[in-house]
């Protein structure tokens, strides 16, 4: 896996020389590995090259002025900025792969979970499994919408509303508010009701959306023109990941157990009022969309970790169209084990992918 280098972090990576470099990785390593700082001293006995401490505080002295590193207090040990965590992530960051054994352990608990025909019950699965593989919280946001449907049925409510009762495949009802035509007659809500029944048994509501809207010219036929009209108000608005989404957190417990080895209660405080800001994170993943792959978020570069200072890792996933039907991801400290973490989550991205376009596809 590449990684995407910018203008700002190639004009980093021109200034810093092999010997820069490798002390700034040495840094970032020890940080990722501990949690503390990296002194002179200790990167002098570990650099496969020859340099004396003072030599080696001399380098420090330079990537702190580039903002790549700090010194936490008067000792000469250091740790990596948030700047140069990113450009670390973006330009040095090695990106390994997984074993086979976990390959075919998310693959087979993956599609365990997928036996029953349920999305949801995959995705829970995969928030699970990520959070126990890499110690950090695992979440998924996905559309609604991408339930397999087996039942609609329209109730009126007022005279310009009504209640769309939607029925899954999966047994689950949900209840959705529909505004109406004026003087709708009460038979054209029951002769909507079937005529979408006739045709979305087995489909989410974007494909029942997208075949009614093929048929437009036979359905003038079959329906009035208020009937009609009814059934592009009950679906325009839900199809697509536009619609409401809905949220899966696993693993809050891991984040606990890191933060807790860090010693920073309020930090720990932090990021629970984070997870629970659920407009937030849905938010943030909403952002892993609109790029190819695995995205990571670092700190205070998106509003929800601007205090806590957690990262994401996230990936899409999508249809047998290639249209992207949800995210998922791993959230934890800033020192996450990137290099592991990055690869797994977008494998379990593709399996959840291969999932969509085949049991729920």
């Amino acid at each position: 896996m590449t990684p995407m280098i910018d203008a700002s972090t190639a004009g980093v990576l021109a200034a810093l020389n092999e010997r820069s470099r490798e002390i700034f990785r040495r840094i970032v390593d020890g940080y990722l590995q501990t949690g503390e700082p990296v002194g002179s001293r200790q990167l002098s006995r570990i650099l496969p090259m020859t340099l004396s401490p003072a030599s080696v505080r001399n380098v420090m002295q330079d990537l702190e002025e580039l903002g790549l590193v700090f010194s936490p207090h008067t000792s000469a040990g250091r740790l990596p900025t948030q700047m140069g965590l990113r450009f670390f992530v973006d330009a040095l960051l090695e990106i390994g792969d997984i074993g086979d054994g976990e390959r075919r352990r998310i693959e087979a608990d993956l599609r365990a979970a997928s036996k029953d025909r349920t999305l949801e019950n995959a995705l829970v699965e995969a928030t699970s499994l990520l959070s126990g593989l890499t110690r950090g919280a695992g979440v998924v946001v996905t559309s609604k919408d991408n339930a397999r449907l087996k039942h609609i049925e329209f109730v009126r409510l007022e005279p310009e509303r009504a209640l769309a009762i939607l029925v899954a495949e999966d047994g689950s009802v949900e209840n959705r508010v529909v505004l109406i035509p004026p003087g709708l007659p009460p038979s054209a809500l029951v002769e909507a009701g079937n005529y979408l029944n006739a045709r979305i048994r087995g489909r989410t509501l974007a494909e029942s959306r997208a075949e009614i809207e093929g048929e437009r010219s036979a359905a003038q036929g079959e329906l009035d023109q208020l009937t009609a009209r009814l059934v592009d108000a009950g679906l325009a608005g839900w199809a697509g990941l536009g619609g409401e989404r809905q949220l899966i957190v696993r693993g809050q417990a891991n984040l606990l157990d890191d933060l807790t080895a860090l010693g920073d209660l309020e930090r720990i405080r932090l990021l629970f009022a984070d997870l629970e800001t659920k407009t937030d994170v849905i938010d943030l993943l909403n952002r892993a969309e609109t790029g190819e792959g695995v995205r990571i978020f670092i700190g205070a570069e998106n509003k929800l970790f601007s205090l806590s200072g957690s990262s994401m890792v996230a990936a899409p996933f999508r249809d047998g169209q290639q249209r992207i039907v949800g995210v998922l991801g791993i959230i934890g400290p800033t020192r996450l084990n990137y290099a592991r973490v990055v690869p797994m989550v977008d494998y379990t991205a593709q399996v959840i992918s291969r999932l969509v376009r085949g049991p729920f596809g």
